[in-house]
């Protein structure tokens, strides 16, 4: 039989706990640093990646897509000195409207959607004007892609002017992006259409920001993201796809032929002239940097809608010409190739079903400046929906309530 092991010798009373408590102490002590190197590891990473902080990141997160404008550097566009207000003729909107296979009353379909801010334009008077608790006529909200459609408008203005024309290669323009490949033979044309084929997916998941347009909306480096997205899909010309990246490029070829901001570009070219009565912002990339051509402006809903009677108006406003009859045409008539099974044309959309002539500016999270010419009709629908959400349905809601009038 062996000898039994000598019993350790017991410690002094307490020591037990005293090292228990010295371990949740350490506990206590380490969780804090650790998520002190996480924090500076996450501000190393968007330092490196040249995206906002990460409490901005943060903010994002919890932030409605109709006023994360707020989070971003702007610059500014003034209002007209010469505000013009809409003139107003109330009239009743029909008591409901197409969705989803059954009629709802307006008021359903506009809360169902999220709207923020809602206007009828007929004749170019200001018909009917709603806008949800908290939202007002001089509140500013995001355009999201709806700025798309704002850009054709003064590439047909430099078009217009013999600043620019269709046929114009990009990397004549931009000559730093220039690669010796397919990219080389992209114009504006195919930029104004989408057919460019430049790869930079359409992902707008918050989740996922570090690719695609998610990526370019937080860079803080615009011309940096182009250079370093040059990938093709397909030759330029072939077939037609939803990219930002194609708007984007138009707004650093703008900024380039009139060597000016896309803002003061905008201020000058149709916010004063149109009498807009309110000031806007652009999003900026960072602090006095680039527009973000492909997106966000941020207005009031009563300029978003002289916007679209301007269009309507074939470029006019009180007989005085600010956008070419030619692009005005340009906008209406589809171009060749459909982008993800819709018309479009120099960055409007061409919803299908209807009698084939109304077309509109669509952002997602359901932004819209809709045009229905055989109608006379403006709509100005501003929301924060989900991110490409029951789009085709919402059309057929708005030509319901343009044809009522």
């Amino acid at each position: 039989m062996s000898a039994a092991a000598p019993r350790p010798e017991p410690g002094p009373p307490g020591l037990g706990k005293l090292w228990a408590q010295r371990g949740v102490r350490r506990t206590v002590i380490a969780l804090p640093v650790a998520f002190g190197v996480l924090v500076a590891a996450s501000y190393t990473a968007t330092a490196l990646l040249n995206i906002p902080s990460p409490p901005i990141l943060v903010r994002l997160l919890s932030t409605e897509p109709s006023r994360q404008g707020d989070l971003f550097a702007t610059r500014t566009v003034p209002a007209s000195t010469t505000p013009t207000p809409l003139p107003v003729r109330n009239t009743r909107l029909p008591g409901s409207v197409p969705w989803k296979g059954q009629r709802i009353p307006v008021a359903q379909f506009l809360t169902t959607t999220r709207t923020n801010a809602f206007l009828v334009l007929r004749d170019g008077r200001l018909a009917h004007e709603w806008y949800r608790d908290g939202i007002g006529p001089t509140t500013r909200l995001s355009s999201w892609s709806a700025a798309k459609s704002v850009v054709s408008l003064l590439v047909g203005q430099a078009i217009g002017a013999g600043k620019l024309h269709e046929e114009d290669r990009l990397v004549d323009l931009l000559p730093q992006l220039k690669t010796g490949g397919d990219y080389d033979a992209i114009t504006v044309r195919n930029l104004l259409d989408m057919t460019s084929g430049v790869d930079v997916p359409e992902n707008y998941d918050e989740y996922y920001p570090l690719t695609g347009t998610a990526r370019m909306y937080l860079t803080r480096d615009l011309p940096g993201f182009a250079r370093d997205h040059r990938g093709m899909l397909y030759p330029p010309g072939s077939k037609g796809t939803y990219r930002s990246i194609d708007t984007e490029l138009l707004g650093q070829v703008l900024a380039k032929v009139e060597g000016q901001p896309l803002a003061d570009l905008l201020a000058r070219g149709i916010w004063a002239p149109m009498g807009a009565q309110d000031s806007a912002t652009w999003n900026l990339d960072h602090e006095g940097g680039d527009e973000k051509a492909f997106c966000c402006i941020n207005a009031t809903a009563r300029d978003y809608a002289k916007v679209g009677q301007l269009v309507l108006d074939d470029g006019q406003f009180h007989g005085k010409r600010i956008i070419p009859h030619a692009w005005i045409k340009r906008i209406a008539t589809p171009a060749p190739h459909q982008v993800d099974g819709w018309g479009y044309s120099a960055q409007w959309w061409h919803p299908p079903g209807g009698d084939g002539k109304d077309f509109s500016a669509i952002g997602v999270y359901g932004q819209y400046i809709y045009v229905n010419p055989a109608t006379k009709t403006v709509i100005v629908k501003l929301s924060d929906y989900g991110d490409q959400q029951d789009e085709e349905e919402t059309i057929d809601a708005l030509r319901a309530i343009a044809k009522a009038g």
